[in-house]
């Protein structure tokens, strides 16, 4: 199917005196990714285990532990379509717009599935760059393209193991409840996808309510900013009051006639797992094409404050907080391109480190929130994740490819994919603890 253009000439006549003649450009554009394949989850337990705990032997009934199970399934990710226009304005400057959501293709009842879901705001673009307002991937998650140049359809390290260490608390921002899971009395509700651990909280996700700053390329360099406002700001709670926001910053490098690209990214996010602290990322990625291979890199530390969130005789900590102090995540990650004929062999290797400080059970807290008592405290929380495969390039468009993709968890941890099915007790697609994902799989991109 041919893209629709609809070119909109303004005739004179109807422009008020003093406006320039604008032209409007609208596009309907979209992108389908299915696979095919057989899944399998390893053997695993439905809760984490802290240290010095005996884990039971994999016995079926034993409590909590569940045998492996292998299935096939038709999956899909991040399959998406949208609407966007561009008006110019003359001097070269240009306003644009763009609406875009995720498209389900074998699943309804994803709770993403609403209007503007994935990258959608209003700007102007010029001289000075580009500005604009709304929803869109921040400038850490913009590097990954630098460097992912490994995977064959979606089945890789890009948000399953970069850039995806979501394990110090239940919801971002301590102010919500009901879907944001919070136990606060009388904190406010929030929606689905900043409650549940979504905007502005994992460093993958993108930023909504939002301002973004593009800066023209010069010399091969660029410089990206995004700032979330502190819209979900409280300060008549009963016990809370978080004020959280986040802000995203990024140069990146491309030079060398194309061959070498790299990029550094720093992100804080004020207030999300923890009143009075922030949270704060680096990420350096990028990549050298040696012609006969494509070899990208990735390395990422972010790092999560836990403190007491609330004033009071008795304070608390975040859930995921074993004590106060700091939890910091490391991944890194390898990937290389083959060029064959017309496609390419890919393949990645990506690794999640340990957790590294207080992470575990909540600590008790005595007067004023001074903790009396530390937590118990978690290990076994990395993974690693491989895969290779073929990708054949029919068009510009058009890509098949066949490959296998394995995640290896450790006891406490459960990495996975988005568009994995659902796991061995059949209603969630999140793997059991310590339970080993893989598949082999057929799969198919189309865009439009």
């Amino acid at each position: 199917m041919q893209k629709k253009l609809i070119t909109v000439a303004v005739a004179s006549a109807l422009v008020a005196p003093g406006l320039a003649v604008a032209q409007t450009t609208a596009e309907v554009y979209g992108t389908i990714n299915m696979a095919i394949g057989q899944f399998k989850y390893g053997e695993g337990t439905a809760t984490q285990f802290v240290d010095g705990a005996v884990i039971p032997a994999s016995v079926p009934g034993v409590a909590g532990v569940q045998s492996s199970v292998s299935k096939w399934d038709v999956s899909q990710g991040a399959s998406n379509y949208g609407i966007r226009a561009r008006e110019s304005l003359g001097g070269g400057l240009a306003a644009w717009g763009q609406f875009e959501q995720n498209a389900p293709m074998e699943r309804s009842n994803n709770i993403a599935i609403t209007p503007a879901s994935r990258n959608s705001a209003v700007g102007m673009q010029g001289g000075f760059g580009n500005v604009f307002l709304g929803q869109w991937t921040t400038p850490w998650a913009d590097l990954d393209a630098l460097w992912g140049i490994g995977t064959v359809g979606y089945w890789g390290p890009v948000t399953s193991i970069i850039g995806r260490r979501e394990t110090t608390g239940t919801a971002p921002n301590p102010n919500c409840t009901n879907n944001g899971q919070g136990t606060v009395a009388g904190s406010v509700s929030c929606d689905a996808i900043e409650g549940a651990g979504g905007v502005g909280h994992p460093f993958w996700r993108r930023f909504s309510q939002a301002i973004f700053y593009q800066s023209p390329v010069m010399a091969g360099v660029q410089v990206k900013f995004a700032y979330q406002t502190d819209e979900g700001k409280a300060t008549s709670t009963a016990s809370t009051n978080a004020d959280p926001s986040a802000y995203s910053m990024s140069v990146q490098w491309a030079g060398m006639g194309g061959r070498a690209r790299v990029g550094a990214a720093y992100d804080k996010h004020k207030e999300y797992t923890s009143i009075g602290g922030s949270d704060t990322g680096y990420a350096l990625k990028g990549g050298w094409n040696f012609g006969v291979v494509d070899v990208g890199f990735a390395y990422e530390i972010m790092k999560y404050k836990c403190v007491v969130m609330a004033p009071g005789v008795n304070g608390s900590l975040a859930a995921g907080c074993g004590d106060t102090g700091e939890i910091k995540a490391k991944q890194y990650g390898l990937a290389i391109a083959v060029p064959v004929g017309p496609g390419s062999i890919r393949a990645s290797y990506s690794v999640a480190k340990d957790l590294e400080g207080p992470i575990g059970g909540a600590a008790t807290l005595g007067a004023g929130g001074v903790v009396t008592t530390p937590g118990t405290h978690i290990s076994d929380t990395g993974a690693k994740q491989y895969n290779i495969g073929y990708e054949h390039r029919f068009s510009k468009r058009t890509n098949v490819g066949i490959g296998y993709a394995k995640i290896d968890n450790k006891a406490n941890a459960q990495f996975t994919w988005t568009g994995a099915p659902p796991n061995q007790q059949g209603f969630s697609n999140t793997p059991l603890f310590g339970s080993d994902v893989s598949t082999f799989f057929v799969s198919m991109t189309h865009r439009f």
